[in-house]
């Protein structure tokens, strides 16, 4: 779930992306390519004010200009941008979402989407899918979770993705001075630093909290294993497939050979782990791109040329999958203006728009968009960008927020990692646990 604008430090070109080319959103829609309530992209927006949520530290002000400025331009009608805060938004827009006053976009996070389309609150816009892609594969971590039971109902507006940040100071001392293209290498290379220091208990070639269950997903998914199968309902625990043990003994393996023994059974929080690697008791860690400036603050020595990003090198040969983090624009069903809105959304997700979201070290919405801004990346930028191409999520379920209330993941993982319980009891018990919980 989006709390705050998930972006890599380092940003570059802000001012360069100010010339905005047109964007062609495509304005009117024809009687084929309409919603299923009948509503079409528009350009009829004379004497017209769209009203648009926008959440806090999401889009930068220049990035929202420049929607503004072609949405006028195309259509006629004014934009009023309100800026949201994260805390109690889900409540705020739950309400709004019944009333009879709806505003006509809503900055959502990707994960909120599903508990809002459950309550019929959102525009299904499945029909429209191709037009707003405009050519552009979208994440799965962003367009999975906005898709329910089949259904598109968001549109997406910008992505963060974990990444892998080491020291490049520890790295050099054990003798490594080239980043692994694989998994054999990564784990080679962690061999040669937990070596060099072999006589420090409390010291982790790669920090893994036990309990960290966005990254040890990655293992699942990164074998073929997933959380669940079905749909509301009829929701079925996936993580006792032999795919997904697959990939939890890969989680086991690795968290034990290169994390502490005292991190079995944490979190991230205590203690901190960019705290941690920041006073060096940690060569590696996986964070946000976002983390290397908290790095960096934690240790006024290190400086952004000390630290390295690359996407996980998974055993299949590809880079892990991500949970992404996100957002969406989502159009409330009660909107009046369904049309003009939908033309503002495809004008925010155009490759022009995007490449100025790249620019202001966001990541964009599209594989094609980060290949695009591949060539003016910083190295703090690179990881989290190549690793959000290959994203999921969790599950689009209505109940969802209860399995995290729950905790279970966290369970799930500790549990293996400290070896309370074996792998296959353990993701019996997680599969039990969601089921109950989605299936409420």
């Amino acid at each position: 779930m989006r709390k705050s604008r998930i972006m890599v430090i380092g940003a570059v070109g802000i001012a360069a992306a100010l010339a905005l080319t047109a964007c062609s959103s495509g304005g009117s829609g024809s009687k084929d390519s309409s919603t299923s309530s009948g509503a079409a992209f528009s350009t009829d927006g004379k004497g017209k004010t769209l009203t648009v949520w926008s959440m806090n530290g999401d889009l930068p002000a220049n990035v929202l200009t420049a929607i503004n400025d072609e949405f006028t331009k195309e259509t006629g009608a004014k934009v009023k941008v309100q800026t949201q805060q994260w805390d109690g938004i889900v409540t705020k827009v739950t309400t709004a979402l019944s009333s009879n006053n709806v505003p006509d976009l809503i900055d959502v996070g990707n994960t909120q989407i599903t508990g809002y389309a459950a309550t019929g609150g959102l525009l299904d816009i499945t029909a429209l899918k191709d037009q707003l892609a405009q050519g552009q594969t979208w994440l799965g971590g962003l367009v999975d979770p906005a898709t329910v039971d089949g259904k598109l109902y968001g549109v997406p507006e910008l992505a963060g993705a974990r990444t892998v940040i080491y020291n490049k100071q520890l790295w050099a001392a054990a003798g490594i001075t080239t980043e692994p293209k694989t998994y054999a290498e990564f784990t080679a290379d962690l061999d040669k630093i937990k070596a060099a220091h072999a006589s420090d208990p409390n010291f982790a070639a790669f920090y893994l909290p036990g309990q960290y269950w966005y990254d040890g997903l990655q293992w699942v998914w990164d074998a073929g294993g997933k959380i669940v199968s079905g749909k509301e309902g009829s929701w079925k625990g996936e993580l006792s497939s032999s795919a997904a043990i697959q990939g939890l003994n890969d989680f086991k393996t690795f968290q034990n050979t290169y994390s502490t023994q005292a991190s079995q059974t944490l979190n991230t929080d205590k203690p901190d782990q960019d705290q941690y690697f920041a006073d060096g008791h940690a060569a590696t860690i996986e964070g946000n791109g976002w983390e290397t400036g908290s790095i960096t603050t934690d240790n006024k020595q290190l400086t952004a040329d000390d630290l390295g990003t690359f996407a996980f090198p998974g055993k299949s040969g590809d880079t892990q999958p991500v949970d992404l983090g996100g957002s969406d624009w989502a159009i409330p069903a009660k909107s009046k203006n369904q049309g003009l809105a939908l033309t503002w959304a495809k004008i925010a997700a155009s490759p022009s728009i995007q490449k100025m979201v790249a620019a202001a070290g966001i990541i964009p919405i599209s594989t094609e968009a980060v290949d695009a801004a591949s060539s003016s990346l910083t190295p703090l930028q690179i990881g989290s960008f190549t690793a959000a191409k290959n994203s999921t999520a969790t599950p689009s379920a209505v109940n969802w927020s209860t399995v995290e209330s729950d905790k279970t993941m966290e369970t799930l993982f500790s549990s293996i990692a400290s070896g309370s319980k074996s792998v296959e009891d353990a993701a019996k018990a997680a599969d039990a646990s969601i089921e109950s919980d989605l299936n409420k």
